[in-house]
């Protein structure tokens, strides 16, 4: 069995929250999960002593069973001082899209035959 440590959504819309959960791998996002570990409130300021608490004796104890962690629990544990902090790179984060480079691409066309029009 393939466990996760990984966030189960609560809250109602808009309003988020989320409870950090151990879960098999298989069972949905708001599933079944074995043991809940702690909570993240994403709504209150960053610097605020409730916006995430975890059990760490419990997160250490899933992690030695050999537990993965997904993206954001592994911020929250870096943060922690649980696990040692990951380089991230994602060259692509700022590129726009597809659609954002189709536009661009005829503004300039557009503004380079404006300049021209306007020479002659």
């Amino acid at each position: 069995m393939a466990i996760k440590i990984r966030l189960a959504r609560g809250g109602s819309k808009k309003r988020p929250f989320y409870r950090i959960v151990a879960a098999d791998s298989r069972m949905p996002r708001d599933g079944r999960f074995i043991e809940k570990l702690g909570t993240y409130n994403p709504l209150l300021p960053k610097d605020s002593e409730e916006r995430v608490k975890m059990d760490l004796e419990r997160v250490k104890y899933w992690l030695g069973e050999g537990a993965q962690v997904t993206d954001r629990v592994a911020r929250f544990l870096e943060a922690a001082d649980v696990m040692p902090k990951k380089e991230r790179n994602n060259p692509k984060k700022a590129e726009p899209g597809k659609k954002a480079k189709d536009r661009a691409e005829e503004k300039a066309a557009k503004a380079a035959e404006a300049a021209e029009g306007g020479e002659e």
